[in-house]
This record gives C-alpha cells, sequence and structure tokens, in this order.
C-alpha cells in the first residue's frame, strides 16, 4: 500500500529506530511509547488486521512472536517478563490498519489492560 506508514518504515522511505529486521519482519520503537520498552513487530508484506490472515500466514504470526521474545531478551526483558499483544480494528485499538505486535515491558503491567 502506497499510503501506509508502517509499509513505508518497512521499505526505508521513513525512518524508524529499528531494533531487528529480516526479510520478513521489521520491529522498531514505538513513537508513542506506553512502556519503557515499546517496539513495534510488523510484517513486510501489508496486512491490514488479524482478520485478513490466511491459513497460509501461520508462519509469519509465528516467526512475529518468536523475534518479539528475541527483541524482549536482547532488551533484557526475558526474566523480568514482558507483554505482547496485537489490536484489531477500532473498537480493539487498531490506529495503523497494517498488521503489528505489540512488544510492552521495563514495567509492571496491570490487568485488565483496559
Amino acid at each position: 500500500m502506497t499510503d501506509c506508514i508502517f509499509c513505508k518504515i518497512a521499505a526505508g522511505e521513513i525512518p524508524a529506530e529499528k531494533v531487528y529486521e529480516d526479510d520478513h519482519v521489521v520491529g522498531f520503537r514505538d513513537l508513542s511509547p506506553q512502556a519503557p520498552v515499546h517496539v513495534l513487530i510488523i510484517p513486510r508484506r501489508h496486512i491490514a488486521t488479524l482478520n485478513d490472515l490466511t491459513e497460509a500466514d501461520e508462519a509469519l504470526v509465528g516467526h512475529m512472536h518468536r523475534i518479539a521474545a528475541r527483541v524482549a531478551a536482547d532488551e533484557g526483558l526475558a526474566e523480568r517478563g514482558y507483554r505482547t499483544l496485537i489490536n484489531c480494528n477500532a473498537e480493539g485499538g487498531q490506529t495503523v490498519f497494517h498488521l503489528h505486535l505489540h512488544l510492552l515491558g521495563g514495567r509492571q503491567m496491570t490487568w485488565p489492560p483496559g
């Protein structure tokens, strides 16, 4: 998608503080962090929401979570704990309609999250 900010970040057209990238995903620090560590893991390919995933995307979603765990370890969060989440559509809290997994850590998380 030519107007998607996350597609532009994945393509290197918009700068971001990247902490991870490979052929399938990019991880970068959120511009409006909700925790001391707030990283977004996005697929390079545009997928608007969780609702748009297909069976063929199962490996990609697993890869996103595995990379989140790797980044959490790199950030010193693995033993302390961290949260991952994916928002879906407006009432679910999604504001950028490109699938993204939030990695949050560095503080005590509360439940329910809101």
